[in-house]
């Protein structure tokens, strides 16, 4: 509203009086009056909304330019923008013109945090003079935000307190909240110190690497190393003093036991991430001269626990186990009767390679025969006492398949063919299989299904349908197109030791959801197929292991072809059952099955 808009005009007042006449010139005269009062509101109305458009863009200094007071805006508004950021959304509101000045209303939303999640909207009063024909903002940091008068604002996560935790399946704390300290290293810094400093800790940090990676960041400082409250206090004050060096501490999710790797440690700490970012807080608040005041914000809410379904003895147990290989290797350990995950290991080689436990995929080699012997038995071809040949070698559809070292066992049972690992035997059962016979198979126990499950992620495998007799030869005794993870074979046997595969978890009470179902197993199949891994115990391939009571096993090798060299090479596999643990051992390059299976031992024997 304007003082103009508010007057009732000389043609307003002659329309009451009927038989008057307004002359010619006073009718110009209210008219140029109103023509005046319409351009000064527009004027008006364009200055408000320029403001507020500036202050939308974060243009600091175009907003100031509007103002009575350029230069103390331009600081407030440089400083406020720096400090809370330029995603800010700014709508006039009302806007009344009187006597030559005038009030508007601004309303503004501010977006802070991961994709803008907390806003912080308000409705602030302002005021503009008129200097002739031009109208100005006068200025008062108060419109712009409640309490930018009273001092800078700045924008703060709250977090949740106390923090959450990852706890392991007992209990025991797995990661935690720690203070870690950024060392960080600036243009002309004595690496020769930092290095001597910091190399009985990260034996990789040298005076040349420390001379390369400045060099690298042209001019930047670089972060030398991140170093836990006990590494640090030993060197904390010779780091401190050195010059271009700088201490800077954060707050981070560390291991409680920082010799535990497991690879499904990123996704619990992800998630522990995810709940904490839901829970958090934010404030904004004005530095005033009594004092920090908040003006605006969120408290933190409660966030619980999360309990993993990890053990950590299990954990350091696999891990131990896993130590002496020279090339990459991975243990994983369900729960059958809950699908918990409760251990997940790899040695130090297969972190170079990533999350293999859980992702890798490798022909499984004769762990695979689990699956074939047990299409064999539902399509009725067999029954585990049936007599079936076991030459060293066979021509079957066009394939030559050997035996390990071409051994004869001649007409045996089918658990002394599996036991012994016929390769033989399974390839002429895999033929009279129909081209989806191994892929239904291997859907029944869990591998080439898809798992979405809270804190992790995880692939079984694939086995494709074989549409020719020689592909079904080979994918018999897992090779050809068929690959697994080690997560995919340890799910196998934990479908083999439950009847059915069990729901995986990493997280207790958040079982993963499959993208389809398979038909189930028929009753008695796994009981037969179980038999049949423990005679691979007692008398057959895995032997090593039998001092190990009731357990349950079958042993792999899995040939490969290495791409660089074109040579012939062999991973090793082990996959076991004991009591409610089911486990898979896989071992790359190994050459044969052995070091798998001394592997399992190693751990199993280390278990309670």
């Amino acid at each position: 509203m304007t003082w103009c808009s508010r007057q009732p005009s000389a043609l307003a007042r002659s329309k009451s009086r009927p038989s008057a006449r307004l002359p010619i010139a006073l009718l110009l005269a209210v008219l140029l009056v109103l023509a005046g009062c319409s351009e000064s509101e527009d004027r008006l109305n364009a200055a408000v909304r320029s403001f507020a458009d500036a202050l939308s863009r974060g243009d600091a200094a175009a907003a100031a330019a509007l103002t009575t007071d350029e230069p103390a805006a331009t600081d407030t508004l440089g400083a406020l923008f720096a400090s809370l950021g330029t995603d800010v959304d700014v709508k006039v509101g009302e806007v009344e013109e009187q006597d030559g000045s005038a009030s508007f209303t601004l309303n503004t939303t501010w977006k802070f945090g991961p994709d803008g999640r907390n806003e912080w909207s308000y409705s602030t009063d302002g005021a503009a003079t008129s200097d002739g024909d031009d109208w100005s903002i006068q200025w008062n940091a108060a419109a712009v935000a409640p309490g930018l008068d009273e001092g800078p604002l700045s924008y703060s996560t709250l977090i949740p307190q106390p923090a959450a935790r990852v706890l392991d399946r007992t209990g025991a704390e797995l990661l935690t909240q720690h203070v870690v300290t950024l060392v960080d290293a600036a243009p002309g810094a004595d690496v020769n110190t930092i290095a001597a400093l910091v190399n009985p800790i990260a034996p990789g940090i040298t005076p040349q690497s420390l001379a390369a990676d400045l060099e690298a960041a042209a001019g930047k400082p670089v972060t030398v190393i991140t170093l836990r409250q006990d590494d640090l206090a030993p060197i904390e004050s010779q780091l401190s003093t050195l010059p271009n060096v700088t201490l800077r501490p954060q707050t981070r999710l560390l291991v409680t036991d920082r010799t535990l790797a497991s690879p499904t440690l990123s996704g619990l700490s992800q998630l522990w991430q995810q709940r904490t970012d839901a829970a958090a807080g934010w404030a904004v608040t004005a530095q005033t001269a009594a004092g920090p005041r908040r003006v605006g914000g969120r408290d933190a809410g409660p966030v619980g626990d999360i309990a993993a379904t990890l053990d950590i003895g299990l954990q350091r147990a696999a891990e131990d186990a896993l130590a002496p290989l020279p090339t990459p290797a991975a243990v994983v350990a369900i729960q059958p009767s809950t699908g918990n995950l409760l251990a997940v290991a790899q040695n130090a080689p297969a972190d170079a390679q990533g999350s293999i436990a859980l992702t890798g995929l490798y022909p499984p080699g004769s762990t695979f025969k689990t699956v074939t012997v047990s299409a064999a038995l539902q399509s009725g071809q067999v029954a585990p006492d049936s007599v079936v040949a076991c030459p060293g070698t066979e021509n079957i559809e066009g394939r030559q398949i050997p035996n390990d070292d071409n051994f004869d066992l001649g007409a045996v049972p089918l658990h002394t063919a599996f036991a012994r690992s016929c390769n033989t035997t399974m390839g002429r059962l895999a033929v009279n299989l129909p081209p989806d016979g191994l892929t239904e198979a291997a859907a029944q126990l869990g591998l080439g299904i898809d798992y979405t499950a809270l804190g992790m992620t995880t692939v079984t495998g694939s086995v494709p349908v074989a549409d020719t007799p020689a592909l079904r030869v080979e994918e018999g005794i897992g090779q050809g197109k068929v690959t697994a993870s080690p997560f995919g074979m340890a799910l196998v046997a934990a479908a083999l030791a439950n009847g059915s595969p069990p729901a995986p978890a990493i997280v207790e009470g958040e079982p993963a959801v499959a993208d389809r179902t398979p038909e189930p197993l028929p009753s008695a199949v796994d009981e037969q197929v179980q038999a049949m891994m423990r005679e691979t115990v007692t008398a057959g391939t895995a032997t090593q292991l039998q001092d190990i009571p009731g357990l349950l096993g079958k042993t792999g090798t899995a040939e490969y072809v290495d791409t660089e060299t074109g040579d012939q090479r062999a991973h090793g596999w082990f996959v076991g059952i004991d009591g409610d643990l089911a486990l898979a051992v896989f071992v790359s390059d190994a050459d044969s099955s052995a070091p798998a299976v001394d592997a399992a031992g190693r751990f199993l024997r280390a278990t309670p």
